[in-house]
């Protein structure tokens, strides 16, 4: 479903019920070993950070990050209603995942072409292990000029880089010129900024907004952009791309929707503001904004508790983009 309208029905019992930290909880595993073969990385702040382009990317590469992106992954499979890819691809041949991070993606698509040669690409190496026989992981920086020949890959996909790249107009330049006439491009971003619905208290507003801010002013100084979502669209039409198709969807924070598929969807993403709040903002707040790592865990324990709040409906929206390269 393509939630272009704000609108979400609201569950109207969930907000009077005492929140318990078991009610939402459920289990997601992609039956797949994780990498621990990790020789090089940087500690801080209690978690482990890429050794390779040290400190360009802000997230952290440990086994608690891992675990996160097992529940964003199936987030987006619950977004797209068990789709990896929205574009028309019809039996490609070559397939790129840039920053691939753990390889859900990247080995599940594998599965689903097995006659396809799939790379994914990441600074880190700590991607699944026992994937299938045709995927390959390398260790690369999507930010530095392609290696590979131009005009190679049928289909090139990219998901959650908000935050991670310095020249998003280079990035699809490259992407189009190792593209082949025909294949395709696919984008796909978290909005950076929350909305409400008319009847959520203001003060939490307050705290998201601010937690917002905060990750636009540390990317800022480090060079990186993280209003991203929203200007996907005419990025690809700027480096070329044709038939440009944008769809948004909602995340609910929080299982508050009477509808089926929000409630679901907002379960998920509560747990996945849980897990990766100190993740996303760690190395932004310390190492650009001067806080201690203390002041960061106080402050991210005072966001689980606004989103944990079941009086509160907040939502932020996603982003899924694809275009072609004309023949």
């Amino acid at each position: 479903m393509d939630f272009s309208d704000p609108h979400i029905p609201i569950d109207e019992m969930y907000a009077y019920t005492e929140y318990d930290e078991n009610d939402d909880k459920a289990t997601y595993s992609s039956g797949r070993t994780l990498a621990t073969s990790i020789t090089r990385y940087r500690y801080e702040n209690g978690r482990r950070y890429h050794a390779f382009r040290d400190g360009e990317y802000y997230q952290p590469n440990d086994a608690q990050h891992s675990s996160y992106e097992l529940i964003v992954h199936h987030l987006w499979l619950l977004t797209l209603e068990d789709k990896l890819f929205v574009a028309p691809l019809q039996n490609p041949k070559r397939i790129l995942d840039i920053g691939t991070g753990t390889g859900l993606w990247a080995a599940d698509i594998a599965d689903f072409f097995p006659e396809a040669e799939v790379t994914g690409t990441d600074l880190s190496p700590t991607q699944v292990t026992g994937a299938p026989y045709n995927v390959r992981f390398e260790i690369d920086d999507c930010c530095s000029e392609w290696t590979y020949p131009e005009n190679s890959f049928d289909f090139v996909h990219m998901r959650g880089l908000t935050g991670s790249i310095g020249d998003w107009g280079y990035l699809y330049e490259q992407a189009f010129k190792h593209i082949q006439p025909g294949g395709y491009l696919e984008h796909l971003e978290f909005g950076i900024y929350t909305s409400a619905s008319p009847d959520s208290n203001n003060p939490a507003d307050v705290l998201y907004r601010r937690l917002s801010d905060l990750i636009c002013e540390a990317g800022d100084k480090m060079g990186k952009e993280f209003r991203v979502a929203e200007r996907i669209a005419d990025r690809m039409r700027r480096a070329g791309f044709v038939d440009v198709v944008e769809k948004k969807f909602i995340w609910p924070i929080g299982p508050w929707s009477s509808d089926t598929k929000l409630k679901e969807i907002g379960r998920w993403n509560q747990r996945n503001w849980e897990e990766g709040l100190e993740g996303w903002v760690m190395a932004l707040y310390t190492r650009m904004l001067g806080w201690s790592g203390t002041d960061v865990r106080d402050f991210v324990e005072d966001m689980k508790k606004v989103v944990r709040d079941r009086s509160q409906h907040f939502w932020h929206e996603v982003r899924v983009v694809y275009g072609r390269k004309p023949a």
